[in-house]
């Protein structure tokens, strides 16, 4: 018996999918105050205190992402504010941050592509880079590597096999 064209297709298209992998984000806190980390579409957040690493497995594939700091946080087991970057009170964030708050953006596929971006505000120092990319660096409201303005040309691009991204707050 012969499978029907439909089930080859779907049988390569989850091998192709499995093949994607995920990609690791490493988030590092070098504040010398607890910085709330939060991703979206994947991740929720987190508390890091100073000198705190997370680990962060993002799926192939995934688009129109972003990682944030929230500074001023007070949580109750899941629900709380913070006073930059808060995601309607909650600590796993499904929507973006309140601004202000300086965004590490990313689409992850065949090429990856990512920014930093201060056009909602800036909260938080930051330095965001892949493993065979450029280093991208925010210190201050005015720095130059981040998106000010929609049309601005800040994106890169990184590529190759067991690439990885890493997230640095107060660098």
């Amino acid at each position: 018996m012969a499978a029907s064209p439909w089930a080859l297709i779907l049988l390569l298209a989850a091998a192709f999918a499995a093949g994607t992998g995920a990609t690791t984000f490493s988030i590092t806190n070098r504040c010398s105050y607890a910085v709330w980390p939060a991703a979206i579409p994947v991740g929720g957040g987190r508390r890091l205190n100073s000198g705190d690493t997370w680990n962060l497995e993002v799926p192939g594939g995934t688009s129109a992402a972003r990682i944030w700091g929230r500074t001023g946080c007070n949580f109750n087991v899941d629900r709380g504010s913070c006073a930059t970057g808060d995601c309607a009170g909650a600590l796993h964030c499904g929507l973006s941050g309140r601004p202000p708050a300086t965004l590490a953006e990313f689409s992850l596929g065949s090429q990856d592509y990512y920014d930093i971006s201060v056009i909602d505000g800036y909260n938080v120092p930051m330095d965001f880079s892949c493993s065979t990319g450029v280093a991208l660096r925010c210190r201050d409201a005015g720095c130059y590597d981040a998106y000010h303005q929609p049309n601005d040309v800040r994106t890169k691009s990184c590529g190759g096999g067991n690439r990885s991204f890493r997230v640095v707050f107060c660098p």
